[in-house]
């Protein structure tokens, strides 16, 4: 699809390939895509914007939105973002407005109708990617502690779900899921998710320090802020994309143990992805236990997704990350620096 885009001061605005083709498999996605050249000029008349697209340059996208370099009225730099309508979508507005800028992009405006946020501009050529593991733990131990925050008054924080309430909900979801898709890994893999879902699922739920928590805090979703210099620190990055609910801050980090696996050591890596597991909740201030549980179960959940769209790689990344963190690592998985990343492993 190459329908160009074109804004008020006329500049195009082609539609990333990669995006197109994601959402041109349905026909709400080819409604969206269609809808995309009138949802953007009237996002950049209502907030008085110009495209600072290069020519010949592709916006910036991610898996459910598009992302356009704009200029605002006075000539200020920032990023107009467009999602497909979805649940993770519609509260990204809410979370933000609640940070204010702390820990994450700052949010200068937003159109809860066409999932629209005008947002900071991050520099999207550094992420939490390139830095050692070590810095990366700092960093973003640094940004758990500010996006942490407690629940108040403010009307943002009933668009929130519970992340107990998701446990108790795979409390019941997975044991179905697992025998629909014919058992695709041991019965004893699924129990220690169940476990972990019925402990933590009743204890997070009376927990008096539920606080706000990015559920997809990946390096990726970690850039950092233009003009950075010296050494990495939190100052000096935001998150994007939060996925946010309400509960356990560990739930936090079981993203950075299914990414980045080609770090880890060719010999012992079942016990260097547990100490990133506990690095990374120490520079948050963290249990690490209760990261590690938290793991077991979003591992499960994501293996029976990978299991029932047929995603191979991702399946068995899923697997090996989930059955390590439970202990008893399943034989027969490909040596982690052999497993795909997520999303190149269908």
């Amino acid at each position: 699809m190459t329908n160009p885009m074109v804004s008020g001061s006329a500049a195009a605005v082609p539609i990333p390939p990669g995006l197109s083709a994601r959402y041109a498999r349905s026909s709400e996605g080819r409604a969206w895509l269609d809808s995309l050249p009138v949802l953007l000029r009237d996002r950049l008349e209502q907030w008085q914007l110009a495209v600072d697209l290069p020519p010949a340059t592709l916006p910036w996208n991610g898996h459910g939105g598009l992302v356009v370099p704009v200029r605002r009225h006075d000539g200020s730099p920032a990023a107009l973002k467009i999602a497909f309508p979805h649940d993770e979508a519609t509260v990204e507005r809410h979370a933000l407005a609640l940070w204010d800028g702390r820990g994450a992009v700052a949010l200068l405006a937003s159109d809860a109708g066409s999932c629209a946020v005008l947002l900071e501009r991050l520099d999207a050529g550094r992420t939490l990617a390139d830095l050692a593991m070590e810095d990366a733990a700092q960093v973003w131990g640094g940004l758990v502690r500010q996006l942490g925050i407690v629940p108040d008054h403010r009307p943002e924080w009933r668009e929130f779900g519970h992340i107990a309430a998701r446990a108790e909900q795979w409390s019941d979801d997975l044991p179905a899921d697992w025998e629909q898709l014919g058992r695709p890994f041991p019965r004893w893999l699924l129990e220690a998710a169940l476990e972990v879902c019925q402990t933590r699922g009743a204890v997070g739920r009376r927990s008096a320090h539920d606080l706000l928590v990015h559920t997809d805090l990946h390096f990726l979703n970690i850039l950092a802020r233009p003009g950075t210099d010296g050494p990495p620190a939190p100052a000096g990055y935001a998150a994007i994309d939060p996925q946010p609910m309400i509960g356990e801050p560990e739930f936090a980090v079981a993203p950075l143990l299914w990414n980045r696996l080609g770090d880890l050591p060719a010999v012992q890596a079942g016990p260097a992805l547990l100490s990133r597991c506990n690095d990374f909740s120490t520079a948050a201030g963290l249990d690490p236990d209760v990261a590690r549980q938290w793991g077991i179960a979003r591992e499960v959940d994501n293996a029976l997704w990978y299991a029932s769209h047929r995603h191979p790689g991702d399946l068995a990344r899923s697997l090996w990350v989930a059955s390590t963190l439970a202990g008893n690592t399943l034989e027969g998985l490909p040596h982690p620096h052999a497993l795909p990343e997520p999303g190149q492993g269908g």
